[in-house]
Parts: C-alpha cells; sequence; structure tokens
C-alpha cells in the first residue's frame, strides 16, 4: 500500500515553497502511523519521541488531575500533532495524546526533524512559522479558558473545531469547555432554543 504524502505536502506549501527535491527529501522522512480508537499517541511519563500531521482521524490532549480528564486540544485532519514540549526537549510528558476515532498519522522523529530543517532551503523558516502558529493558537486557548463563560467557551470550540462537534463524545467536549456533561447539555439545548 503506497501512503499519500499530498495532504502533508500541501500543508508544509502554505508555510514555505518546496522544489521536487524537496519534497523527496519531506517524503523520505515521515513514515505512516495508525493508531485504534482509543489508542495513544504519547502517554503521560513517556518521552514524546514523534511530531505528526494527521492524515485521517482525530487526536484529542489531555492532562489527569486528580483522576479527571481534562481534555485542551484537538488535532484533526491536516493538522500537526505533538507534545511540542517533551518533544523539543525530550523530557517525560506530563500529558495525554490519545485517539478519538481510528486516526492515521504521517511521522517523524527528532533526529530525522532536524535533517529536514537543514535539508530543505526554508526549513528553518518552516520550522520557526509553525512555531509562532502553535504559541499563538496556545495563547488563544488560553485566554479563553480565563476570560469567557462557559458558553462563549462552547462558541469559541464550535468557531475553531466547526466540523468537531458529532465526532467528540459529549463528555469529551464538556472536558475541554471545562463545564460537566450536564451544563453542557443545558447550554446545547439553550443554544438550539436561540436558533429556531
Amino acid at each position: 500500500m503506497t501512503t499519500d504524502y499530498s495532504a502533508l505536502l500541501q500543508t508544509i506549501r502554505q508555510f514555505i515553497a518546496l522544489t521536487n527535491k524537496e519534497e523527496a527529501v519531506v517524503t523520505s522522512l515521515f513514515k505512516p502511523m495508525v493508531l485504534p480508537t482509543d489508542g495513544y499517541f504519547l502517554q503521560a511519563g513517556d518521552v514524546c519521541r514523534y511530531a505528526g500531521f494527521v492524515t485521517q482521524g482525530l487526536l484529542r490532549y489531555y492532562v489527569l488531575d486528580d483522576g479527571a480528564e481534562h481534555t485542551y486540544d484537538f488535532s484533526p485532519e491536516q493538522t500537526f500533532a505533538s507534545n511540542y514540549e517533551s518533544f523539543l526537549t525530550q523530557t517525560p510528558s506530563s500529558r495525554f495524546i490519545q485517539a478519538i476515532e481510528p486516526t492515521t498519522l504521517l511521522v517523524i522523529n527528532f533526529n530525522n526533524l532536524q535533517r529536514l530543517y537543514d535539508s530543505i532551503g526554508e526549513g528553518q523558516k518552516f520550522g520557526r512559522l509553525i512555531a509562532e502558529h502553535l504559541f499563538v493558537g496556545m495563547l488563544q486557548k488560553l485566554t479563553s479558558f480565563y476570560q469567557e463563560t462557559a458558553e462563549e467557551r462552547y462558541e469559541t470550540f464550535l468557531r475553531s473545531f466547526p466540523t468537531l462537534q458529532e465526532r467528540i463524545p459529549q463528555y469529551v467536549v464538556a472536558s475541554y469547555v471545562g463545564i460537566k456533561p450536564q451544563s453542557l447539555s443545558r447550554i446545547r439545548a439553550a443554544r438550539a432554543g436561540k436558533l429556531y
């Protein structure tokens, strides 16, 4: 079975230009990985060995606090996935990254990512732009959590991930918004009433 790199290459091209030779470098360094539903890309306590690109499926990021799961992000199709803190420092992760549904990724290890940066004309620029993109996204999520009401955070979730509501269990969406599932049910019911 051949691996389809077209979505990965298209996404990289949104940040930098690639020659045909550079495309060949990218496809030689990324390898396929398949996760079943509930399979882990990363577990807390492990070092994050890969940065990945989701070609099909959906990942969620969460932490445990006194046994309770707190979801703080998602990686749907055509997004990059990693715990970059653990990946870049090669230290154990305090977070989990888990597949919500069967998920296929293209992954690259730390050493090969450094090769990619060095082998592509705009490789360093690509690394910087991805880091800036992730940093801004995390700041927006943090600001949302501290400055918005639960209703506003739910609206932000719908805007940020417009195609995911039906793919994510309600308890996970509630965890992301920072409320109990019953509270989310009330917010969804009130919102549905406003839409009619």
